[in-house]
């Protein structure tokens, strides 16, 4: 334990999506494995004051902590690893900064100076930068700045990157470059002039690199480490190989190999030991040595881009690893299900996950999957939209209600078996005000849910509008379609099953939110281990 938070800084060069949330989450894990309390935070250059409203093609899925705020996927990778919860202070926005410094200003408490980038803006940055820091719950606080050095987006975050490390003293800061060393194929040989550049620019805010961290495709010899560590003013052991990794769960033993978690602690004047990765490699070696196989079709209409559902992609994971089962997940676009292909799209899977999402687009295709894996007894999980679709199927199917839908979809249908909820009817702003966090959830102890959860209450993440309507729940539990979880405050229905089936469940929640490399999630576990069994009756 320390005195004082120790302060590390993740930056990036030469290009996006190089994995700084991986390697972010990778070290704190070593670090955490090492005694020392540890968190990350992001910082994203978009004026957008959250990812709530943002497009899932354009930034992937929409992260949502237990106290409700949308944040950045890679809070999701931070939770993964760690298995600790993250919150609203763990991911900051320019737009939520500027935000906070216009509603200062409008309040006079800036007296009547003229408002700049700096330092007000620089100083908002560092306010946030620090407030996980001086809560006192961390020893040790790792910021991933967003976007690429060099971005004009990101340069008031690297100016208060140089202000703290001047503010903060020798030891107390430490910045890591994650860059690209890319292979020329033509000359058979890496390129180490992108990464030069990069911390050039990053010396141009006034920032110097301590710690290199080079994405690569081939291994860096010593003579390219000697010759990044001398053009780029960092010690040869503070170059540090990233090499492409079969699974992201690799890499804390990638980094611990390379001894990044030790340069780390050297710059920061802190004790190193050999990291706890016991039960972190028990996981691993489960999730490489599966004893058999299942394919599970995920239908969504994001599925062209796998960051939209990375949550749940990561859920099964950890749940094939618990049930030493390798599940293949097939991407599905609900849009182009049809009555006449159906057989052919899902007959062979051994389950199916219907997934979340918004708008009207590829409904019916998600209704017919539904349709499809009830008739056929295929184990089914229906996520948040997912669910939805599962009380329409039913609905028009089974109570013949033929017109059923949600009123996000069709707000004159003559039977809303799916409705806005009472508290957002009066909502005229999108962003963040969607039933958002955990909410308390009341389970009927002769049901599926209660035998995965092996309790009658559970906290689950929401983010959602639109909720089964109630007054329709008799119609469904004297057909066969059972309310099994509620919650206590409101009287929303959280859960559906449909006993007689195989494995039927529907939630209005998103479980995948809260599966961790620690604690897969028992919703999933469960999930998996029916495709399981349901593959080898076949």
């Amino acid at each position: 334990m320390t005195t004082n938070p120790k302060y590390i800084f993740v930056t990036g060069g030469v290009s996006s999506s190089l994995g700084k949330g991986i390697i972010a989450a990778s070290l704190a894990k070593l670090l955490q494995a090492q005694g020392y309390r540890t968190t990350i935070q992001k910082l994203d250059p978009y004026i957008n004051i959250d990812p709530g409203t943002l497009n899932p093609y354009e930034h992937g899925e929409c992260y949502v902590t237990d106290d409700g705020a949308e944040t950045d996927l890679d809070l999701g990778h931070y939770e993964r690893f760690l298995n600790v919860p993250t919150s609203q202070a763990n991911n900051v926005t320019t737009g939520r900064i500027y935000q906070s410094v216009i509603d200062k200003e409008r309040r006079g408490e800036f007296l009547g100076k003229t408002v700049q980038v700096i330092p007000h803006i620089t100083d908002e940055i560092k306010r946030r930068i620090q407030i996980l820091g001086n809560s006192g719950d961390y020893d040790i606080v790792i910021t991933e700045i967003g976007g690429t050095v060099g971005d004009i987006e990101s340069l008031p975050y690297i100016e208060a990157v140089r202000q703290l490390e001047w503010d903060l003293g020798d030891h107390n800061t430490c910045v890591i470059h994650l860059t690209l060393v890319p292979y020329l194929s033509a000359a058979g040989e890496l390129k180490t002039k992108p990464t030069q550049h990069s911390v050039k620019t990053l010396m141009e805010s006034g920032v110097q690199a301590d710690i290199l961290v080079c994405r690569t495709e081939h291994k860096l010899s010593a003579g390219i480490k000697e010759k990044l560590a001398r053009f780029c003013n960092v010690k040869k052991e503070a170059v540090i190989e990233s090499i492409d990794a079969s699974t992201i769960y690799d890499v804390p033993n990638l980094m611990l190999e390379e001894g990044l978690d030790k340069v780390v602690l050297n710059q920061l004047q802190l004790k190193s030991v050999v990291p706890d990765l016991k039960r972190w490699n028990a996981f691993l070696k489960r999730h490489k040595n599966p004893k058999s196989e299942i394919t599970i079709g995920l239908i969504g209409k994001y599925v062209e881009l796998q960051d939209s559902y990375k949550s749940i992609l990561e859920a099964f994971i950890h749940a094939g690893a618990e049930n030493e089962v390798k599940v293949h997940v097939e991407p599905i676009h609900s849009e182009y299900l049809t009555e006449s292909n159906i057989d052919f799209k899902l007959g062979h899977l051994d389950g199916v996950l219907v997934a979340p999402g918004f708008g009207e687009r590829g409904i019916e295709g998600k209704i017919e999957a539904v349709r499809f894996v009830r008739e056929q007894n295929i184990p089914f999980l229906g996520i948040c939209l997912g669910m939805q679709m599962a009380v329409i199927e039913y609905a028009r199917n089974v109570l013949k209600l033929q017109d059923a839908n949600s009123m996000e979809m069709d707000e004159n249908t003559p039977d809303p078996v799916i409705n806005l909820m009472a508290s957002q009817k009066d909502v005229v702003n999108k962003g963040g005000t969607m039933r958002l966090g955990a909410w308390e959830c009341k389970i009927e102890k002769d049901s599926i849910a209660y035998s995965v959860y092996k309790s009658d209450s559970i906290n689950e993440r929401h983010r959602h509008r639109f909720e089964f309507n109630n007054s329709y729940k008799d119609q469904f539990e004297n057909s066969g379609m059972k309310a099994t979880g509620i919650n206590p405050e409101t009287g929303l229905v959280e859960i559906v099953e449909i006993p007689e089936n195989n494995w039927f469940v529907g939630v209005q929640y998103h479980p995948e939110y809260k599966s961790t490399v620690k604690n897969p999630h028992p919703l999933f576990v469960a999930f998996v281990a029916a495709a399981h069994k349901f593959k080898k009756k076949k």
